[in-house]
């Protein structure tokens, strides 16, 4: 069933056309992306029994700051342990949205929805962000509601710490979590699924991760502890990878795993850090066999040091991901949430975030940065806020996938219509079965170079045709308007030039 698409926007072009300089020294496509992070509230709601009036406004708050910094997609977490913050069969709704665990929130029946719709309004992408083993934040288990899997599965929880996690080792946990990623890919127009570094939980000194049972009984011969473990992740990825495709092939899969893969004096193939635990020998993750088998999209490996933190270097930990092989996007994940407030003095410099993101672009693999958390840049450090609107001078596109899906998109048609001196509404008709972006450049005719985006919007499967109030005012009067569609894909209708004599 083929979907034509309808919403109204307003376009500044005058207002947000990038200088020629900074359109040089901007990347043609950049993911430029920050995590609202839900569990514990750190980022929203600010408190679970906020009206939902406020959790509205308070999400729009951190919508509105970074779609004027032209940040372009927005990570939130949707399942924090066990639960969820959108209506599910398979878990109960999060504490941390209602103050109570199972409790639906009042005239706010599908938040996840609403957060959504709000996103692809700003012309930004929703990467919807679940914790695949973590069952509690603590050890209050008698505040679960009766739905969540603690109650309803015990034998598949183990005790670690202060929290209980799923048994990684398990089938039925898996398949679980595969239906859990099915029931949300299927019912919300989500633009991917996101994993952040939780795997097999960190390490704790003196504690047992107990599931030498399940290890025995699942094991293959002669596999080892270790071994069987890092097995059990990647069969979650991949079958998690597979069910997004199968329901809609356009959705992402993006891992954030910690920084670290392996140490080079454990492995000459690992990274000149000193990390106290990795990904590899701690986490059981193995983030370079996804790249290599093509089970993720993009990974954004969580590298929240300073530029020349000894132990490790975020130079270091960049230089060394960007030249791993595999067909996926590279971002790179940064730490603003230590600005001013950690033991490394590097980090008390407004300009540590800033010159970081200009090393990402120094590196041809890498395509983009992803800050943790929200609120670390909200109505804080004006300084470092005003060097990131200099990077993020002008709107990109977001990188589009490695996977190569060539298809051919119907024609754009377009309409225009006078309705003041200074405005034009702009109809376009476009049809098609996935989500994509309408990319408005300003016009340079003969002129050589890139041309100037002002303008991104999303297009989901939802709606009819497109309206869009055009203000036209310095360049767009004298050099009209290009507009070209574009899918996840990198495919792109042939542009449609509006002249200036068509915007009169």
């Amino acid at each position: 069933m083929k979907s034509s698409y309808y919403f109204i926007l307003v376009l500044f072009a005058f207002a947000s056309c990038a200088s020629s300089k900074n359109l040089k020294n901007t990347p043609r496509e950049e993911f430029r992306g920050v995590w609202v992070a839900t569990v514990v509230n750190i980022d929203w709601p600010k408190n679970g029994n906020d009206s939902t009036s406020k959790q509205k406004r308070d999400f729009i708050e951190i919508l509105d700051f970074y779609e004027n910094l032209n940040f372009n997609a927005i990570i939130v977490q949707v399942r924090t342990a066990g639960d969820a913050l959108y209506p599910s069969q398979l878990a109960p709704w999060s504490k941390y949205l209602t103050g109570q665990q199972g409790k639906a929130p009042k005239g706010f029946e599908d938040p996840l929805s609403w957060m959504i719709q709000e996103t692809h309004t700003r012309g930004m992408e929703f990467h919807a962000w679940l914790n695949p083993y973590r069952a509690t934040f603590d050890m209050d288990t008698l505040s679960l509601d009766v739905t969540h899997d603690f109650n309803q599965h015990r034998d598949w929880m183990i005790k670690y710490g202060k929290k209980f996690y799923y048994n990684p080792g398990l089938p039925q946990v898996r398949n679980k979590f595969a239906k859990v990623v099915e029931e949300l890919v299927d019912n919300h127009d989500i633009d991917a699924i996101h994993f952040d570094d939780y795997f097999y939980p960190y390490k704790i000194k003196d504690e047992t991760f107990d599931d030498s049972l399940t290890y025995q009984s699942n094991k293959l011969v002669n596999q080892s502890l270790d071994d069987w473990r890092r097995s059990n992740v990647d069969s979650l990825v991949k079958q998690v990878h597979s069910t997004i495709k199968k329901s809609k092939p356009w959705v992402q899969f993006g891992i954030s795993p910690f920084g670290v893969w392996r140490n080079k004096d454990v492995d000459p193939k690992g990274s000149d850090t000193k990390a106290g635990q990795t990904n590899y020998d701690d986490l059981y993750a193995n983030p370079l066999l996804w790249m290599e088998k093509g089970w993720i999209d993009y990974i954004a490996p969580q590298a929240y040091w300073s530029m020349d933190y000894p132990p490790a270097s975020h130079r270091k930990v960049s230089e060394w991901w960007s030249i791993q092989k595999g067909m996926v996007n590279l971002y790179m994940g940064n730490g603003p949430y230590k600005i001013k407030n950690n033991s490394d003095k590097a980090w008390n410099k407004y300009n540590e975030i800033p010159k970081q993101l200009k090393f990402a672009r120094s590196l041809p693999k890498v395509n983009g940065n992803i800050f943790f958390s929200a609120k670390s840049l909200l109505n804080k450090h004006p300084k470092t806020v005003k060097k990131i609107r200099k990077l993020y001078a002008s709107p990109v596109p977001n990188p589009t996938l490695k996977t190569p899906n060539k298809r051919t998109l119907e024609p754009l048609k377009i309409e225009t219509k006078k309705i003041q001196d200074d405005k034009v509404q702009i109809r376009l008709n476009h049809f098609d079965n996935i989500p994509r972006f309408a990319l408005f450049y300003v016009n340079k005719g003969k002129k050589k170079g890139r041309l100037p985006l002002f303008k991104k919007s999303y297009l989901s499967s939802r709606k009819d045709n497109i309206q869009v109030d055009v203000p036209i005012s310095g360049k767009t009067k004298r050099q009209g308007i290009l507009i070209v569609i574009q899918d996840v894909y990198g495919n792109k209708t042939q542009p449609i030039i509006l002249n200036p004599k068509q915007l009169q």
